[in-house]
């Protein structure tokens, strides 16, 4: 796109967002800064998208042409498109309309429009089963040497949004500076995703770092109700315990991810987590979770809030002090 003749429109559509954004950038800087327009959907409609495209830019004809980016192309219906149409039958000359597009359209229309007048550049990111690959691609990309390991861990704690694991593999490229790049560097570094951010409360729990964990739950509290926080901490919990006991018999992370059917993330966690605690501990935890459960079930005068307090405090202590008589 950066040599080639310029088309009247594109339509950037595809799962790939980082690749996406990339070919919008490469559009935009054969533009002047003052050349440029950009629109959504949710407040243009095509025929208003067809005056933007009809306008002088500041500069009238002297700034090299003029780009009109809309963004959320799928969102119009056929009244836009038709205008969209009428206007590609006798286009601007050096107006170039840039529909993006964050799903394929679902008809033919939009499609069959660009691919008339223009050129659709699709970008698709594999499936979901290879998406390390993508991210090892990427690293790759930006010089980083890393094993498909590192790329494995970086999809546990990320996710599956391209755009934010995008973000994580320039910070990894930014600091790595010519290093290699391990699963450790990954766990060190990169920000969890939305589902990764939710362990923040197991998190604590497993480190036995009581502060840290009364605090997240009160953050928790403002967006969940305490039943889904103490089955989520049960299930847990649950999962720990097993883990330990797989331990015991000798197998490694990525067996005991394997015989758990958990992604190897989640099952070092919970690894790492069983070391903190002894079987007797987890066993103590999971009945007073289950006592927990029943409490916020109805079995208790108490809120609910303060009963999950009373489980997290019982349920992280170490065994000593939970034993001992209150002074």
């Amino acid at each position: 796109m950066s040599s080639e003749p310029l088309r009247t429109v594109y339509l950037l559509t595809g799962s790939d967002r980082p690749k996406q954004l990339r070919a919008l950038r490469r559009l935009r800087a054969r533009f002047g800064a003052d050349a440029v327009e950009q629109l959504s959907t949710d407040s243009t409609s095509g025929a208003d998208a067809v005056g933007a495209c009809n306008a002088l830019g500041l500069f009238g004809d002297e700034g090299g042409g003029r780009l009109v980016i809309v963004h959320g192309a799928e969102r119009w219906r056929k009244p836009d498109l038709e205008a969209i149409g009428a206007y590609l039958e006798d286009p601007v000359v050096g107006t170039v309309l840039a529909l993006v597009a964050e799903e394929l359209p679902r008809g033919a229309a939009l499609l069959g429009l660009v691919e008339k007048h223009g050129q659709v550049l699709r970008y698709e990111v594999p499936k979901r089963s290879n998406l390390h690959g993508w991210v090892h691609k990427e690293l790759g990309r930006l010089g980083v040497t890393a094993d498909a390991d590192a790329a494995r861990a970086l999809v546990e704690l990320v996710g599956e949004d391209t755009v934010a694991l995008a973000s994580e593999v320039e910070k990894l490229a930014a600091w790595a500076d010519g290093e290699p790049v391990t699963r450790k560097e990954v766990e060190q570094l990169a920000a969890p995703g939305r589902e990764a951010a939710a362990w923040a409360l197991t998190d604590a729990w497993g480190t036995r770092d009581l502060p840290a964990l009364l605090e997240a739950c009160d953050l928790a509290l403002e967006k969940k109700e305490p039943f889904l926080l103490a089955v989520s901490l049960a299930s847990h919990v649950g999962r720990v315990r097993a883990a330990q006991a797989l331990a015991e018999e000798g197998l490694g992370a990525r067996d005991v991810a394997s015989r758990l059917k958990m992604k190897d993330f989640p099952a070092r966690k919970a690894l790492q987590h069983a070391e903190r605690y002894s079987r007797e501990e987890l066993d103590s935890a999971l009945v007073r979770l289950a006592e927990l459960d029943a409490a916020i079930k109805g079995a208790s005068r108490l809120s609910a809030e303060l009963e999950l307090v009373r489980a997290l405090v019982d349920v992280t202590r170490p065994a000593a002090q939970a034993a001992s008589p209150a002074v």
